[in-house]
This record gives C-alpha cells, structure tokens and sequence, in this order.
C-alpha cells in the first residue's frame, strides 16, 4: 500500500534540476508575489521583531534602517538574481557545477542543504511555540538550547513532518500554498500591529516614535544596534538568496526578470511591517508583569512567538503563527532538498526533500537556532554569499563560456580559493577587531570575485 501511494507523487514531481525550465513551465509576477509575500511575512518575523527590541534600538535606526536595507535587499535580487536566472533557467547547483567540478560543488550543496535545514529548523520552533499555547507549555527562554520537554518533541515533530510533505510536493505546491495562507498571515500582522498599539497608549505618531525614542541598552548577552547594524543586517538577512545566488532556483521559472521586483512583497510587508508589528508585541510583553519577574530574577524575558500573537489577537494569534511558519519552511526546505538532489542526482527529489525536512524537524527541537536568529542569519549569509559572487562574476566576464565547463569530475581549485580564503580571512577579522560580522559582507563577496576573476584570467 505504501509503494502505491508514493510512486505516483514521485513521477509527477519533476523540478527540472539537470535541464532550463521549458517555456511552458514559466510563471507570472503573481507566483512570485505570492511566495514571496509567504515567506517573509512569516513565524520568524516573530522571533526577529523582538530581537531587534534586545538589541537596544532607537525609532530612527529601527524604522529609517530597515527601509534602507530592505531597498537593498530588492536591488540585490532584482539586478543580480533575477537577471541571471532568466538567462540561463537552472538551478543555483547545475549553474555551479559547471562552473567549479562537480565534487566541489558537492560540498558547496552540502553545507548549502545543512544551513537551509537549520533556518527551517528555526521557523519549525517559531510554530512550535503557537501549537504549545493551548497546552500550557514552558516556552523556550532567550537562552535556551536543548528541548525543554516531551510535549515539545512531540509537537516540533508534528509541525515538521506537515511542512516536509508540502515541501516534498514541489515548487508549484510550495507556490500554491504561499499564495492561499499569505493574505491570512499578513493580515495577521496588521492586526497585532493595530492592536499592541492599543495596548501601548499610541494615539499619535510622536507616542509610535517614542514607544523607542533614542533606544536602551541591550539585553544581557546581546550587543548594542545602531542605524548601520539594522540597515546592513536587514540587506543581508537574505544574502544566500540574492547575492548569494539561491533564488536562481526559484526564479529560474519567472517569464522575465522584473519579476525580482514581487520580492518587494517579501521585504516591505514581511521584513519592515512585520518586524516592526512583532517589535510592538515585544514592547507589550516587557511591560507585563510576567515579563518583570523574569527580570527581578535576574533573567530576560523569553521571546516567544505564540504566547506573544496570543496576547494581542487569542486564537488567530496562534493559527496565524502556525502558519507563518509553514509558509517559510517550506520553500527553505524546498531549496535544502535541491541541494542534496544535486548531490545524488538519481534520487528522486521528492524523497531527498522530505530527509531535508526530517533534517529540518531535528534542528527545530533545539530553541538556540530561533533565539539566536540574527547571530545565525548573519553566520549562514556570509558563508553562502561568497560563491554567489563567483557566478555573478562569471556570468558577466563570461569566463566558463570562454574556458569552458567543470561539470566532469574535476575540481576548479580557483573557485575553492576564490570562495574560501576571503570568509575565513574576514571572519577572523571581525573576531579579532570585534567587528559586526554583516558589515563584512560586501568585502568579502567582492573579493571572492575578485579573486575568481583574476585567476581565471591566469589560466
């Protein structure tokens, strides 16, 4: 019985990994709207909108910063992303692996699957906080890593294997669904927005402006975020995607490349009315008096997701973080289960998606990936960025058109270099000077091309 309802899902997944999507197969700026929309107004705008609250931000660096970086965020993906996928029409991994060997591309796919399974991780927690409402669960506390109980496992579980399925289904399944809960999820938003502004005393844009004012230390553990850290952040908090290149595999199905311009839907409804709308919930919860006696016990308060959208709008509150989640998980997963495909190209991609969501469901039972988002978010941009640069410079100064391709076994040891040495030199860097390590983000993606570029003309 189970072989004959897996086999058919199987055979009618096909995601085009070794070959450019066909001109049937291409869709619309609606599609992209849609999925974009999903997946930033989503379960870890939750998480990261009280984060930046830790962080001891003013109004003019919250509000002013996060309309810069998301500007750039859009620019990035619609001038690089998008113009390059429609160019070629291939995964981020085929396009990569005729440009550096296939084992190098291996282990560019690996690190590539593990990192998007532990973002998806991260919004499978944010979920499993909403789920555990109704249950009376002990939620996870900013310096938490391991789970905290059985009703725990079982429910991050629970959320994880529902994700994994509609993920396993495919980009028009992922599409699809983004396109029905988005709407929801955004309302949502507004709604705890509106409300927490009630709850505030807000009745004029000078009490908004206030609810902030000149900003406050951080939180214990945390550091302080001035204008240039949420701007910078902000830009980069989806580095692997844009310059990084992983969104070629998403719109590798767009009919032109204007449509990295539905990535605005993302970035301003999801990355600055979101964030700022959890932010407010935050700014209630710390007022509350379960709030104070974490701090009269000498700890910060938790940030928790569910409890939070609870408070402000009750049972939508908790559907509406459930299904942020979902939205998000599942095109992460998506893109973590074309990169292992990518690794064993005759498994089918539906069976390697859903190893990616089972990946994804384990790293959701440790909270330390939700709490230390911005920390993490930062990490996985600057590690993936770099080879982004490689194709780009590539694309550009056509060096695998004149030189020809790597695809047979070998290995371009210019690529390895290009991609290793700047991040390992930069990260050092930033430990040793203490420097914000998003700041660090377009010199070491220039130098990687640079470096590419320069070798390859040594050849």
């Amino acid at each position: 019985m189970e072989e004959t309802t897996t086999a058919p899902v199987t055979k009618e997944v096909n995601e085009f990994e070794r070959e450019p999507v066909p001109k049937s197969k291409l869709k619309g700026l609606g599609s992209f709207i849609g999925m974009y929309a999903g997946e930033h107004a989503a379960g870890t705008e939750f998480v990261i909108g009280p984060l930046f609250l830790t962080a001891g931000v003013s109004a003019f660096d919250l509000i002013i910063g996060l309309l810069v970086g998301n500007l750039m965020a859009v620019l990035s993906w619609r001038f690089l992303t998008a113009e390059i996928a429609v160019k070629h029409r291939l995964t981020l991994y085929y396009q990569l692996e005729k440009i550096c060997g296939r084992k190098l591309v291996t282990l560019y796919n690996l690190a590539n699957g593990v990192l998007f399974c532990f973002l998806a991780g991260s919004m499978v927690t944010v979920s499993a906080t909403a789920v555990g409402v109704p249950f009376d669960m002990e939620m996870p506390k900013l310096t938490d890593t391991m789970p905290n109980g059985i009703t725990w496992v079982v429910i991050v579980i629970a959320i994880g294997s529902v994700i994994s399925i509609i993920a396993a289904r495919g980009y028009s399944t992922v599409s699809k669904a983004a396109n029905w809960m988005s709407p929801f999820i955004v309302l949502a938003f507004l709604i705890c927005g509106i409300v927490a502004l009630s709850q505030l005393g807000v009745s004029s844009f000078t009490d908004f402006w206030n609810i902030w004012g000149e900003g406050s230390e951080p939180f214990p553990g945390q550091i302080k975020y001035t204008f240039w850290h949420v701007a910078i952040w902000s830009w980069f908090a989806n580095a692997a995607m844009h310059v990084g290149m992983s969104d070629l595999s998403v719109f590798r199905f767009a009919k032109s490349a204007s449509s990295g311009w539905a990535t605005a839907a993302g970035m301003y409804v999801g990355h600055y009315m979101a964030w700022i709308a959890a932010a407010l919930l935050y700014a209630v919860y710390i007022k509350s008096p379960e709030a104070q006696s974490f701090w009269a016990e000498g700890m910060a308060p938790p940030v928790a997701p569910g409890p939070l959208a609870y408070n402000a709008i009750g049972v939508f509150g908790i559907i509406a973080v459930i299904i942020a989640g979902w939205t998000t998980a599942n095109p992460t997963i998506y893109r973590a289960g074309l990169a292992f495909q990518a690794i064993i190209p005759k498994a089918s991609t539906f069976r390697v998606t859903l190893f990616a969501g089972g990946l994804a469901t384990v790293a959701g039972l440790f909270p330390a990936f939700a709490m230390k988002l911005l920390d993490f978010v930062a990490l996985y941009g600057f590690i993936l960025a770099p080879m982004g640069a490689i194709i780009v410079f590539d694309h550009y100064f056509k060096i695998t058109e004149k030189l020809g391709d790597f695809a047979s076994n070998k290995i371009n040891w210019k690529v390895l270099l290009a991609w290793v040495l700047p991040p390992i030199g930069f990260y050092l860097l930033s430990i040793n000077l203490d420097i914000f390590l998003s700041f660090l983000v377009v010199p070491t993606w220039l130098l990687s091309g640079i470096l590419y570029l320069i070798m390859s003309k040594g050849n």
